[in-house]
């Protein structure tokens, strides 16, 4: 590798399990260009979202802080004015960054009201697009019920659909992410019993394919003077499970992976766990012929994604970028497909907190770890202290919460690298929470997870989970009851309390700051603690001191 590296291309797969690629140990499902990334770079295989849920997790990647900071714990959950971002960081350097794809970002609207903000101005639409100029956005989730569109901004894809040629008022619903029935009916990827069925698109037109054609579009506008983050990030393989030919026959229920679940998680267990159990997509996925039509539909979203990565990387070879980009390859979450009796996400096994994570740095310093894999516990939020890093910035540790990765793609990682990392779910918007009786403040939960441990804390008043890692690595004995693992609870507990008393919110003074504030020689005429002058050097209270100018007072 050659060249100096300056430009990032953040890639984002929403709902990508981190075991759905060939590199990470799928049995039969062949990703060989993102396995080809981690080739060239490193696969970090334990790296853990701080949240489960599309919006807050996103949230954290892009402000390099926890949920419990920065406070969008949910989707659409406003990201508060004055959170810094990825962008914000990066300017600082001389670094754009730029959005291609989706955010799932909620604006603060009230906030930018009361400090007489405006959406049209520079810095008002940064506020509103999590810190980025946007070259495209499209969350890709033009959903539309009897009460309206789930989100009700301008999808540019929709758009591009209807100039293409498809006939429809929302073509992403049905043409997109639906195929035909027998019947020459609209065959609604809603519905799952449809996800055997191709998308009725043109491959070329579909999703992922078109997004990847905004990117080519984005990198070949660039000024090669100008460095540049490109936040690229692909709706799929979320859900509605459908795609296009040929990725819809590419797999059978024959290749699926075995379920990872078990009786006795069905026993006795934790209250929250059994709602998630219980609800309709729990109950869903339990049953074979749903995970065996889903399933397969998953995977030919994997690979067309893969097949994607494959016409990017070309792109970029063929270019010259590969030599002066970083590439990082990543998830906001997973996905349960059936593990654990559940569907969807939310929850703290792997399936759900676990995400991929392939970095490729092209610079010289990366090339004795090129292929290798890190077991070290990662965050998501190390993703912004490494872009600011590598953009030749310092990383303000007082306000960016994650550890810059750099030194371990470049063969050295730190002796006092994290012993745990956190995640967060606040499930209080859910009907779950309701079910259980729980008020809003008490609908959430906390995980701490180590290398031989998985702790999970729930609020009002709910028992603990635990998993042991090394033993049960499947994570399907819940050990929080159990009574013989008090020592390793109290563990998890100090360290939950060790973490939530971090400062947290002391964003506006350094350590650096501080550091200088205590040090300071004074000279500033604040006097405390002092009586007849004798305990101070003179020049300290020099300007208190003379002749008097005028008397109001009479002698004594």
């Amino acid at each position: 590798m050659s060249g100096k590296a300056k430009n990032i291309l953040f890639i984002m797969f929403d709902q990508l399990r981190f075991d759905y690629l060939s590199c990470a140990g799928h049995k039969t499902l062949h990703t060989p260009h993102m396995d080809r990334l981690a080739e060239q770079g490193v696969r970090f295989n334990r790296a853990y979202v701080q949240s489960t849920i599309c919006g807050a997790s996103r949230m954290c990647y892009y402000t390099g802080r926890y949920v419990h900071s920065h406070g969008a714990a949910w989707n659409n959950y406003p990201l508060k004015v004055g959170e810094m971002t990825l962008g914000d960081h990066l300017r600082k350097v001389g670094m754009d960054a730029w959005l291609v794809g989706k955010t799932h970002m909620k604006a603060d609207a009230a906030g930018m009201e009361r400090l007489g903000i405006t959406r049209d101005s520079k810095i008002g639409a940064r506020i509103e697009e999590c810190g980025f100029d946007v070259f495209i956005r499209d969350d890709g989730l033009w959903a539309e019920g009897p009460n309206g569109f789930y989100d009700e901004r301008r999808s540019p894809y929709n758009e591009y659909l209807k100039a293409k040629g498809y006939a429809a008022e929302n073509p992403w619903a049905d043409f997109a992410n639906a195929g035909i029935t027998d019947a020459d009916e609209i065959a609604s990827g809603w519905l799952m019993q449809h996800a055997d069925k191709p998308a009725n698109i043109r491959e070329e037109d579909s999703e992922t394919p078109w997004l990847t054609s905004r990117t080519i579009d984005f990198i070949k506008a660039q000024d090669p003077d100008k460095p540049w983050l490109a936040h690229v990030s692909y709706i799929k393989p979320h859900w509605p499970y459908i795609v296009p030919a040929p990725y819809h026959k590419m797999y059978g229920h024959n290749q699926i992976q075995p379920v990872v679940r078990a009786d006795q998680e069905r026993i006795n267990p934790h209250p929250v766990f059994a709602q998630y159990q219980d609800n309709m997509i729990g109950r869903a996925f339990q049953r074979d012929d749903v995970r065996n039509t889903v399933i397969p539909a998953y995977m030919g979203l994997i690979k067309q994604c893969d097949d994607q990565m494959g016409r990017l990387f070309r792109f970029l070879e063929e270019t010259g970028r590969m030599q002066d980009t970083m590439i990082v390859l990543t998830s906001d979450h997973g996905d349960y497909l059936g593990d654990h009796w559940m569907g969807e996400k939310e929850l703290f096994h792997d399936p759900s907190v676990r995400v991929p994570l392939i970095i490729y740095d092209p610079s010289k310093a990366a090339d004795a770890t090129r292929g290798t894999v890190c077991d070290e516990l990662v965050e998501s939020i190390d993703l912004a202290a490494t872009f600011i890093e590598f953009a030749g910035g310092e990383v303000p540790d007082h306000i960016v919460e994650g550890r810059s990765l750099l030194p371990v793609l470049h063969g050295q990682t730190p002796s006092d690298w994290r012993d745990f990392a956190i995640s967060e779910y606040d499930y209080s918007a859910t009907r779950m929470s309701v079910n259980l009786g729980l008020k809003p403040r008490d609908a959430r939960l906390f995980m701490v997870v180590d290398k031989n441990w998985k702790f999970i804390h729930a609020e009002g008043g709910l028992r603990p989970m635990l998993f042991d890692l090394q033993n049960d690595p499947e994570e399907l004995n819940d050990l929080g009851d159990s009574g013989a693992h008090d020592d390793i609870l109290d563990l998890m507990y100090e360290r939950l309390g060790r973490w939530a008393r971090r400062p947290s919110q002391r964003t506006t003074k350094s350590e650096a700051d501080i550091e200088k504030m205590r040090n300071s020689p004074g000279g500033k005429g604040i006097l405390l603690g002092v009586f007849d002058g004798s305990e101070i050097d003179a020049d300290q209270w020099v300007k208190y001191r003379g002749k008097v100018r005028q008397r109001y007072v009479d002698k004594a």
